[in-house]
């Protein structure tokens, strides 16, 4: 079976190049993909200026109508963390797909979600000149993507576990 590799692209507002690295194409639609990045990729940050590696598996779902994405980490045959940023709805273009990156984030740890870089998103909000439109729509996805978890809704409901027993330890 060939593999697809898809770069994945996080970009700021105002399309300047975030962070990006390098997974296999798990399922495509019309209206999402999953993939799956190895443990020991190198994740090129140009915000930052530099490449870390990443010491995980992750299965990642990017949506071209939801404004977030979920990435879970995956360990001894679970998943260990939830991590989901709020962003622009995520645009494939052959091999590539990229998305908005809006600062804030959503993370589930020891089984608790908590909201965090708020802050980078009110400062961002300001030094990148977020229109009010899009800080107001960032705050109700938030909001949204948090019922969506209490309510076990796609892809919450049981989707990126089946995964682990595809992908196998």
């Amino acid at each position: 079976m060939n593999e697809t590799i898809i770069t994945i692209r996080a970009l700021k507002y105002g399309n300047t190049p975030h962070y990006e690295w390098q997974s296999k194409l798990l399922e495509q639609t019309d209206k999402h993909l999953f993939v799956l990045s190895e443990q020991g990729r190198k994740l090129r940050h140009h915000t930052k200026g530099n490449i870390f590696t990443v010491p995980h598996r992750t299965i990642e779902f990017f949506s071209g109508e939801h404004w977030f994405t979920v990435s879970a980490d995956i360990a001894d045959g679970g998943i260990r963390q939830y991590y989901c940023n709020i962003n622009e709805p995520a645009k494939r273009s052959g091999d590539v797909v990229t998305f908005v990156d809006l600062d804030l984030d959503l993370v589930q740890q020891d089984g608790v979600w908590k909201v965090v870089d708020e802050d980078e998103f009110a400062q961002n909000a300001q030094r990148l000149s977020y229109p009010e439109k899009l800080v107001q729509r960032a705050r109700e996805e938030l909001a949204s993507l948090q019922r969506r978890i209490e309510e076990r809704k796609f892809p919450f409901d049981g989707t990126i576990e089946r995964y682990i027993e595809k992908i196998g330890k």
